[in-house]
């Protein structure tokens, strides 16, 4: 496995894995205690802008702080029809995790759903807003640039694979047992999937498609 590109900006580099590790949950759980628990699809926009302007402000670091190509986290421009094609793929193993996780939650008697006490129920638009920057950010944070810093910067596969993918599984914990255990399995897969192709589109377009089937998809499809 090559390693992969070294920043020659060391300083870059730690305050991007402090933006991707912990800028994201950071920064949901202090919008929710200003604006308060979900209430209405504008504040929800809102909150999905501001957590995608900080995906931008950590590519403004790639490129103009450590000097890197956006290739330094998976990015492959010249074979979008491959990556998709491969995140497709992709998705079909993530919904099969998922369905076999929530049956044998189910059956161990953990709850595994949405987040407990908000009544509140975004429009559809809202909710693919919401999938969709959950694909893009955590992809982009939590495998394609933290998993090449701490590979690069440790050289330890275990150290670039396992923090990220406790920290991902953490920031699920307004879901529950079930949300962490079931970010934990599926973050595994996703993480596995970036390790073995650095194909960061892949990642994105099978994280959205996952959550778009089972959040937009089938609710539409059943008329819930």
């Amino acid at each position: 496995m090559p390693a992969s590109v070294q920043s020659a900006h060391p300083a870059a580099t730690r305050a991007g894995l402090a933006l991707a590790l912990f800028g994201s949950p950071i920064f949901i759980a202090g919008y929710r205690l200003l604006s308060g628990e979900n209430h209405s699809d504008w504040q929800m926009v809102g909150r999905e802008l501001a957590v995608l302007l900080m995906a931008g402000l950590l590519l403004w670091i790639v490129r103009n702080k450590e000097t890197l190509p956006f290739s330094s986290i998976g990015w492959r421009g010249d074979a979008l029809g491959r990556s998709i094609a491969r995140g497709l793929g992709l998705t079909v193993i993530v919904l099969a995790a998922t369905i076999a996780l929530y049956v044998l939650l189910q059956q161990a008697g953990i709850r595994l759903g949405a987040e407990h006490g908000n009544g509140f129920h975004p429009s559809l638009v809202v909710t693919t807003l919401v999938m969709l920057r959950a694909g893009i950010v955590e992809e982009l944070c939590y495998r394609g640039y933290a998993i090449e810093r701490l590979w690069s910067l440790t050289g330890s596969k275990w150290l670039a694979w396992l923090p990220p993918l406790a920290i991902f599984a953490a920031a699920h914990y307004r879901q529950g047992l079930g949300g962490i255990l079931a970010a934990l399995v599926l973050g595994g897969i996703f993480t596995a999937s970036y390790w073995k192709f650095r194909d960061l589109l892949a990642n994105i377009t099978a994280h959205f498609l996952g959550d778009f089937v089972l959040n937009v998809l089938l609710p539409l499809i059943s008329g819930a």
